[in-house]
């Protein structure tokens, strides 16, 4: 089985993140052949920082690592270190209609908070797909936010094949059946998120354990006092799926533990939770970081993989369209 996923570097990483997407690549790891990319190419998508996005390239390859992902199990590679990523972006574009992009949500959402909106914005979900689809792809664990672009990677996919013949693998998607969208501290029904989210409610990565406890403490719950999931108690259900996310346990088995003991104590709980968790991945990502000779080893090997891997795909699209190739 090959897996692949990607993540851009864009903003500091939050617990969202991780359940939606750094936990799972270590878990899908274990399960095949896995590639997983810094997409560096789709932050330009949007007015960035040319400093602030090599720096985050290098914190999101250190944050990889830090939460599990082993060099001699997965390669772990920067998109823009594989350049079949843009030219198979620009060959999907010919299979993918102008109907599709504009039904794309987050284009729309994205698109309503920029003054400037590029074409980029616009076509990037082909170059999510042509990511995926370079490497034969058979599972992609994302986030639930994601599923859109997943089900046009594999409509891509299909119309491909039928018009060129047999190329790609037409991938499944992995979702967390627990966490796959946690939601913002303060404001519950809204994803965490470090551009519309709020500051208090989003837990980053690298925060300090005493940021995470006060956090996690005032986070806003619902009335009554029931430990328990449900649409009538998001704050309470979020919490639950941290703590799931956190410590392994069941909901159903928290909802037992905390049954009379009030928010309290089990906010205090949940907060360690995370800490506990929390902790050893900023110990490890710290050594990265300050290693940046060892992280470039570690880019420049997955590099090196990913370009064997899909020069054979690329030159198949090629002359499947009818390129003449020099031999």
């Amino acid at each position: 089985m090959r897996i692949f996923s990607g993540i851009q570097p864009t903003g500091a990483k939050h617990f969202g993140n991780y359940s939606g997407g750094f936990r799972q690549y270590a878990a899908t790891q274990e399960l095949g052949e896995a590639f997983f990319c810094v997409v560096d190419l789709h932050s330009i998508t949007v007015e960035h920082d040319p400093k602030d996005l090599r720096e985050r390239t290098l914190d999101l390859a250190a944050m990889l690592f830090a939460t599990g992902l082993d060099p001699q199990r997965s390669t772990v590679f920067v998109q823009s270190h594989v350049t079949a990523h843009a030219e198979s972006a620009w060959l999907l574009s010919a299979v993918t209609s102008y109907g599709q992009l504009g039904r794309m949500t987050q284009f729309k959402e994205k698109g309503e908070r920029q003054e400037f909106v590029s074409a980029g914005l616009f076509t990037y979900p082909i170059l999510m797909a042509g990511d995926i689809l370079l490497y034969r792809t058979d599972r992609v664990p994302i986030g639930d936010d994601q599923r859109q672009h997943l089900e046009l990677a594999r409509d891509i996919a299909e119309r491909f094949n039928a018009r060129f013949g047999d190329t790609f693998v037409v991938p499944e998607g992995v979702y967390p059946e627990v966490g796959a969208r946690i939601m913002d501290l303060q404001e519950p029904t809204k994803k965490m998120s470090t551009t519309g989210g709020t500051p208090q409610g989003t837990i980053l990565m690298l925060d300090p354990p005493d940021v995470i406890r006060k956090k996690v403490k005032s986070a806003v719950t619902d009335s009554g006092s029931e430990v328990r999931r449900g649409d009538d108690k998001p704050g309470v259900t979020n919490l639950i799926d941290i703590m799931t996310v956190a410590t392994g346990e069941t909901p159903g088995a928290i909802e037992v533990r905390y049954d009379s003991g009030g928010y309290g104590q089990f906010k205090a709980d949940v907060a360690e939770a995370v800490v506990a968790l929390l902790e050893p991945v900023q110990e490890r990502y710290r050594e990265l970081r300050d290693d940046p000779g060892e992280l470039q080893r570690l880019l420049r090997i997955g590099a090196d993989k990913a370009r064997e891997v899909t020069a054979p795909t690329l030159e198949a699209m090629y002359e499947r369209m009818g390129f003449v190739r020099l031999r």
